[in-house]
């Protein structure tokens, strides 16, 4: 009883009041899944603007019991030469949009630390942030400064070049104040990388329809977003959207980068 989820009482993207429930999901099939946590699922539709979110998000106890262990391909060095082919083409094109490539990189949630090392190939100064202290210790004992701190207790601000939450974002209770936050992190002329499901893709339809969705049972998740809902997030929290890619880690996979505006 203690690890259930704490109910949104509105849409945490734009606090209306008024929501639908749309289906319930058994998440204990995830390999990250504890019999600690609730089992189910629930996923909701915001009248307003039609986000589609969780019924509620876990609080730091039942956070911690989720983040004690992680996937083998989440750890710091694994296979660091498939993460260098498959980061270099963001690192590419974030560079051409800079036309420099220089400057502090920060990478939120940074995982396998593969989009750290392929940007410090490129010459840019890497720091990496994580909520799981091992996963920091794993990455500084490569060689990459990182510190296990939340996005929202890390102060820095104009300090850098590019932030990238690279599927971190569907991961945060409540995204509006993480993207201010990263927003102030950056440089009057910084860029925003983030990457996430796209559930308005033809992919996803399929997957859905055959019952297959595996964003459905995905229980670190508390978001499914549409790409014109996050473009319109961007815009409310000061960034403007200029550059679209298909991610080729994830299916249904989307890829933005965003320039502070202002």
């Amino acid at each position: 009883m203690g690890h259930e989820r704490i109910p949104y009482d509105a849409c945490p993207l734009c606090g209306c009041e008024a929501i639908t429930d749309l289906a319930a999901y058994d998440c204990s099939v995830h390999p990250l899944f504890r019999p600690e946590l609730p089992r189910a699922m629930n996923w909701c539709e915001c009248c307003e603007c039609k986000h589609v979110f969780t019924d509620g998000y876990f609080g730091p106890e039942s956070l911690a019991l989720l983040l004690s262990s992680a996937n083998d391909y989440q750890e710091p060095g694994n296979d660091p030469d498939r993460g260098r082919k498959v980061w270099s083409r963001v690192v590419e094109q974030v560079t051409a949009l800079r036309g420099a490539a220089a400057g502090r990189w920060l990478d939120v949630g940074f995982g396998s630390g593969a989009l750290l090392f392929t940007a410090q190939e490129w010459g840019y100064e890497p720091l990496g942030i994580d909520l799981r202290p091992a996963t920091v210790a794993k990455l500084v004992a490569l060689g990459v400064p990182a510190r296990a701190v939340a996005l929202e207790s890390f102060d820095d601000p104009g300090g850098f070049a590019v932030v990238s939450m690279a599927d971190v974002l569907e991961h945060m209770p409540f995204p509006k104040p993480a993207l201010g936050h990263a927003r102030r992190l950056l440089a009057p002329d910084g860029l925003l990388f983030l990457s996430m499901p796209n559930k308005d893709t033809m992919s996803w339809r399929v997957l859905e329809r055959e019952r297959r969705n595996p964003y459905l049972v995905e229980i670190e998740h508390y978001h499914n977003f549409s790409r014109t809902r996050l473009y319109a997030l961007l815009g409310e929290t000061g960034f403007a959207p200029v550059w679209y890619g298909v991610s080729n880690r994830y299916v249904s996979g989307m890829e933005v980068i965003a320039r502070r505006a202002g």
